[in-house]
């Protein structure tokens, strides 16, 4: 069976220093990768390198088989959060997730209203996203997820500056796009609960 993303010898070095040599990763349809390491081993690195913003030293990335390089399946596929949120701090919650499902290649039916208040900012989605708490940013940075019907979710540090709760919330729409046979890969050091089986592991200490 063809996977949905592989990676076959990847390398990046960034100012002379290996940050992981021959890495090989498959991955099938409703199954995700937690990328593990200290501050510093290259998971933001990885994962804007699955997310063609930074360069790949070596090896090749596959999306059903076919290279990803100018790929425009795979750019159409994927949903990239970093750990930053991509607000625009001068709009509201609202008015940053309808405009990015404006310039969204697949944008879902899901309203604003819908996504903001299954995130936990029903009471906040008219706020100018200046004046939201951390846990609030990032609570509207994650409902992109809800925007855009993408198969493949990229995310770096996702639990950050979220309580208990904001964290059960990232695990369960984890779950219900595994479910859905999509695909993810995650920069995080912190456990994500209740996926089971299909979360895999991937520590970038062992791969330099």
């Amino acid at each position: 069976m063809i996977p949905q993303l592989s990676a076959q010898g990847l390398s990046l070095w960034r100012g002379g220093r290996s940050l992981c040599r021959a890495l090989s990763f498959a991955l099938q349809a409703g199954e995700a990768l937690q990328i593990q390491g200290p501050n510093g081993s290259g998971k933001t690195s990885l994962l804007r390198v699955l997310a063609g913003l930074g360069r790949l030293d070596e090896g090749e990335l596959r999306w059903h088989g076919d290279p990803t390089h100018r790929s425009l399946a795979y750019r159409n596929a994927l949903l990239y959060i970093g750990h930053q949120n991509g607000l625009k701090s001068h709009l509201t919650a609202r008015e940053n997730y309808l405009f990015y499902q404006s310039i969204a290649a697949n944008s879902s039916e899901i309203t604003a209203d819908e996504a903001l208040s299954r995130v936990g900012l029903k009471d906040a989605m008219d706020r100018p996203c200046g004046r939201l708490s951390m846990g609030q940013k990032r609570r509207a940075g994650l409902a992109r997820l809800l925007g855009v019907k993408a198969g493949l979710w990229l995310l770096d540090e996702p639990l950050s500056s979220l309580d208990a709760a904001g964290m059960e919330l990232v695990s369960s729409l984890l779950d219900r796009h595994l479910k859905e046979r999509g695909v993810a890969v995650l920069a995080t050091h912190q456990p994500l609960l209740g996926l089971g089986t299909a979360l895999r592991t991937l520590d970038l200490e062992t791969a330099a």
